[in-house]
């Protein structure tokens, strides 16, 4: 899934951000939704309190993520 796909969700909104030495991706998940994020090679995981789950391909540059408040951040280094 890419963030188009996520975006075109029901009730859900993503933004993607470019910055000279990262992208930023920002997503609402919903309004006190919490759940686990995990960061692989080139994927980013996200399963929901209540079970949903997304996989959002990343370039392998190296990322981090984290929900806070409903809204899931996940920002990539620059590709060199």
């Amino acid at each position: 899934m890419n963030v188009e796909q996520f975006s075109e969700r029901d009730g859900q909104y993503a933004r993607r951000f470019e910055y000279d030495d990262e992208t930023e991706i920002v997503a609402d998940l919903g309004v006190g939704v919490d759940g686990t994020v995990d960061v692989l090679d080139d994927a980013v995981i996200v399963v929901t309190e209540d079970g949903e789950e997304f996989e959002l391909d990343i370039p392998e540059t190296g990322a981090q993520a984290f929900i806070k408040n409903g809204v899931l951040t996940i920002e990539l280094e620059a590709e060199a």
